[in-house]
């Protein structure tokens, strides 16, 4: 199956789009290193604070630079931790600065582990290396009596090398599927406490995550 592109938004949609070509993503004159990712990355983002683009606008740019950095930094998606025995799922940070807002990871989840239904309070982009992943979409259908109330809207099976991109306020949830681990490249913007939530389907709740 051909390499996809997502884009989740606030209402739960799923929306494709075609992937980059590989060899325009290959850096052929300089070695592709990580700290030129983080330097592009801070380009793209300073850029739309600037121009006032929306995350659906710049999302794509952030796309395509994860694209470029698995293509050229291979070390990157062989930082695969060890899962806990207790959650069958763990995460390893690959930068870490004081002050530097964003997050770059990777995280493995063993088969049949999954996620609450929550949103990240910020952008993200995960890139599927190995395995396979379910993703739930929901959105927000609030009645009087439950204002906090969300309704399943999609899902989708990702496979390795397909590239899925939320907004801030897109509501999912993550299952490994299938009989190996899935392991993940996961980038994240800066994380709002207030905009982090997550959902109880039986008590129709959001909770601060």
């Amino acid at each position: 199956m051909p390499q996809q592109d997502w884009l989740v938004n606030e209402d739960g949609e799923c929306l494709s789009f075609p992937s980059p070509r590989q060899w325009d993503l290959l850096n052929q004159t300089t070695q592709y290193r990580l700290h030129r990712f983080l330097t592009e990355l801070d380009d793209i983002i300073n850029q739309a604070e600037i121009t006032g683009e929306t995350e659906t606008e710049y999302l794509p740019s952030l796309r395509r630079l994860v694209r470029k950095l698995l293509l050229n930094v291979y070390w990157v998606s062989n930082q695969i931790p060890s899962p806990s025995e207790k959650t069958g799922t763990e995460v390893s940070l690959l930068y870490d600065e004081p002050g530097y807002p964003l997050t770059l990871q990777t995280e493995i989840m063993l088969p049949g582990s999954s996620t609450t239904i929550h949103t990240h309070g910020t952008w993200g982009v995960v890139a599927t290396l190995q395995g396979q992943q379910k993703n739930v979409f929901w959105k927000c259908v609030p009645t009087p009596e439950n204002p906090q109330n969300i309704e399943k809207v999609d899902e989708k099976i990702l496979q390795p090398g397909d590239i899925i991109s939320f907004t801030t306020e897109a509501i999912h949830c993550v299952e490994a599927v299938g009989d190996e681990p899935s392991v993940t490249l996961n980038l994240y913007g800066d994380t709002h406490a207030a905009k982090r939530f997550k959902f109880d389907l039986i008590t129709h709740k959001a909770h601060r995550f």
